[in-house]
């Protein structure tokens, strides 16, 4: 009989974003940017995850071999404001505790390029942290990449959900990168040495 335990359960990435072409560059859609870099780094491509309404990776983060820390990364296919059903289902599925999951995804209150990361918490507002928290409560990992304030009165939603600008595109891919070591950080030496690197 095959018994799943926090040792041997994946830990579960979540990239939050929305999908289709349109959402691809949003500020909103960092997440999939940085789940997207995630699995191209463990040479997968991400597929339908069976009746979850979710794509999936499934690889290994960390030293190469077994050693490396299993992870599953995830893309939800519900949009931003359904996030948790998706999440929820795969948790399940996987046997994760809820401390293996890794919400990666916008923040506004932090300045651009910034990372900050975390155990548990509220949603600030995030509708994919709210449907997440909904689904299977908060003490779940955030990586919160930092996007900034509106400027002016542009609404909060405008804002999200436009492209980054094309000052902002100069150091995206940089601030993806940075995003994705985190990640890599966090799950194979811990979130005391995630955040003593780069939370800044």
């Amino acid at each position: 009989m095959d018994v799943t335990t926090p040792a041997t359960a994946p830990w579960l990435i979540v990239g939050l974003g929305n999908p289709g072409p349109e959402y691809a560059m949003n500020r909103h859609n960092v997440g999939f940017m940085v789940a997207d870099l995630l699995a191209e780094r463990i040479g997968g491509r991400f597929k339908r995850a069976g009746k979850a309404q979710a794509q999936v990776v499934e690889g290994r983060i960390g030293p190469v071999g077994p050693a490396g820390r299993r992870v599953v990364l995830v893309k939800p296919m519900s949009y931003m404001n359904l996030s948790g059903g998706p999440v929820n289902a795969l948790r399940d599925f996987y046997k994760v505790p809820t401390a293996q999951i890794v919400a990666v995804h916008d923040e506004l209150d932090i300045d651009y390029g910034t990372l900050r990361l975390k155990l548990g918490g509220g949603d600030n507002g995030h509708n994919g942290l709210k449907s997440m928290t909904k689904a299977m409560g908060p003490d779940y990992h955030r990586v919160r990449c930092g996007i900034g304030r509106p400027p002016g009165r542009m609404q909060v939603a405008d804002f999200v959900l436009k492209d980054f600008s094309s000052a902002e595109r100069k150091e995206l891919d940089w601030f993806v990168d940075r995003a994705a070591d985190a990640v890599e950080c966090l799950v194979a030496e811990g979130l005391e040495r995630a955040q003593g690197s780069y939370n800044s």
